[in-house]
């Protein structure tokens, strides 16, 4: 992905270390005396060893086909797809050796890598990978509404074929993401859900407790080498203040997605390495316009009436970039280029309530619809990520300055997923990486594609714009990076000029880990948290 401009930054002790003894997806092999860079000095690792890792609450089953669960999957270094990231958003083989395409386009060859076994003894074979992606496709309706649709997949010597009915430029990128991840169909395919599926990462599960907590155990058959950890235990601290408390006590040794005010706890000790990356998350907020929220003018004042800028550099304390676009400006998509028409304008929000009928006709404060009945947007956000609290918080305030009335519910990330199906609510807050697949092509469809029931994406909220769908269909078949990004910036105008989503802001992510921690990593896609170099220093 060479149009990343994001920063990754890595302060302390450690921050320097690499360390691996073998090869596997996204690994350098490398000795296993790791050096220190800042201090020349050879630290050695220690063989086995247990770690506790702090993370948000996320998953109610270990199914990959659930939601988006298979991110958990991945991210406790349990499964693996045939394509990987690296450090610098480049996809690299991992479970697939190489890949081609035809030069109609339309056939994609990847070479199957030999020698790979699954956790529980089985060869994994280029029969078993089609059966694993065919799962996939059947089990998960965004597998071909938002990524790719497949005429055939076939099997030919240690080559899996996969042709598409058009050229579709994002295959290899669509299958590095996780929902795509390879498990052995041959096991107990109905014990996924709790006792995890049988994968080829590093590490298997050896215990989950539903939005609690996750053990996983060092794959024997592990094709990369000797996972270096016996045991690791995921906690689920949704809390950020309690999961740095917890870095800081030992409760846990890697704390994930903390906060610019946490650093202050951790920046001058050098027992603790410090990484800091220009996000490529975008936080924004679904507007549904299936009930009062259909009406444009009512988005555009709610979207005037937000200060994101102030609530970036003051109540996020700098830890974001204020949000107006899809995608954010550590990708090189056009943001400054893009026009925003609805960008803060208080008084001008007010303006077009009062043009669009919307009047305080009680003197409550608030207006009411232009049909004379009280207006109220229901505004679900979810409680693992605290800035999203913030926003919706900071939200709130401003639209009740020009006499709009919103109420917050928070509910679990799970909870979330089935009220944004069901379509209830106005407001619904998302956190999401914008380039899964290498660029954004896919984040961009799944979210904005006009949606029906033949093709299911994530866009529940019923945007639909004919242009914008033309464009995302000819974006998918371009292989001109040059045309694929005009085609990006000017679907994204469309949407912002449409007023479709309230786009909040693009956080900066940390990540703060104990010193005696090594091999720890900052990936800009972040579907990779335990990986085969982490590892203890003696």
């Amino acid at each position: 992905m060479k149009k990343w401009y994001g920063k990754l930054v890595a302060v302390g002790l450690a921050a320097a270390m690499a360390v691996s003894g073998f090869t596997g997806c996204g690994g350098d092999s490398t000795s296993k005396e790791a050096e220190d860079k800042s201090t020349k000095e050879t630290v050695s690792l220690a063989k086995g060893g247990e770690l506790n890792i702090g993370v948000t609450s996320f998953a109610d089953t270990l199914e990959p086909t659930e939601q988006y669960f298979s991110w958990v999957v991945m991210r406790y270094g349990i499964g693996e797809t045939l394509a990987a990231f690296d450090q610098e958003g480049e996809l690299t083989p991992c479970l697939a050796e190489s890949w081609d395409v035809s030069d109609d386009k339309l056939t994609w060859t990847f070479k199957i890598r030999e020698g790979v076994t699954f956790s529980n003894g089985t060869e994994m074979t280029p029969e078993l990978v089609k059966a694993s992606l065919e799962r996939t496709f059947s089990m998960n309706d965004r597998a071909s509404s938002s990524y790719f649709t497949y005429k055939s997949m076939e099997v030919n010597g240690q080559n899996l074929l996969i042709t598409t009915d058009t050229p579709v430029q994002g295959v290899p990128g669509s299958l590095a993401d996780p929902l795509f991840l390879i498990v052995d169909t041959t096991a107990d395919t109905d014990s996924f859900a709790m006792e995890g599926p049988v994968c080829t990462g590093p590490y298997k599960v050896e215990s989950f407790s539903p939005t609690e907590s996750c053990v996983v155990t060092r794959n024997e058959y592990y094709w990369g080498g000797e996972a270096p950890l016996d045991r690791v235990t995921f906690q689920c601290i949704d809390d950020q203040t309690t999961r740095s408390m917890a870095l800081q006590t030992g409760e846990i040794d890697i704390a994930y997605n903390l906060k610019v005010e946490n650093l202050v706890d951790f920046e001058n000790s050098e027992d603790y390495t410090i990484q800091e990356l220009s996000s490529l998350r975008s936080t924004h907020a679904f507007m549904n316009q299936h009930r009062a929220l259909s009406d444009k003018t009512l988005r555009q004042a709610v979207i005037r009436g937000l200060d994101r800028q102030t609530y970036c550099d003051v109540l996020l304390e700098g830890g974001a970039v204020a949000g107006k676009a899809p995608v954010p400006p550590s990708l090189d998509f056009g943001f400054d280029e893009l026009k925003d028409e609805n960008a803060y304008d208080p008084e001008g929000a007010k303006a077009l309530l009062e043009k669009g009928g919307y009047r305080d006709n009680d003197g409550d404060g608030y207006v009411e619809t232009p049909s004379g009945e009280d207006l109220d947007l229901h505004f679900v956000i979810y409680d693992s990520r605290a800035e999203l609290g913030i926003y919706a918080q900071a939200a709130q305030a401003s639209l009740k300055d020009i006499g709009i009335r919103v109420t917050i519910d928070t509910v679990s990330y799970e909870t979330l997923l089935d009220m944004q199906e069901a379509g209830e609510y106005d407001l619904l807050i998302w956190n999401v990486l914008v380039a899964n697949t290498g660029d954004p092509e896919k984040y961009l469809r799944e979210s904005w594609m006009t949606f029906n029931e033949n093709s299911k994406n994530n866009n529940y909220a019923g945007y639909s714009n004919e242009k914008v769908d033309s464009l995302l269909e000819e974006l998918s078949a371009e292989f001109d990076e040059n045309r694929r990004k005009e085609l990006t910036i000017e679907i994204q105008q469309l949407i912002m000029d449409d007023a479709a989503t309230v786009f909040f802001g693009y956080e900066t992510t940390y990540l703060i880990s104990s010193a005696n921690v090594t091999g720890v990593s900052m990936y800009p896609m972040d579907y990779y948290w335990l990986t085969k170099d982490i590892a203890l220093a003696e």
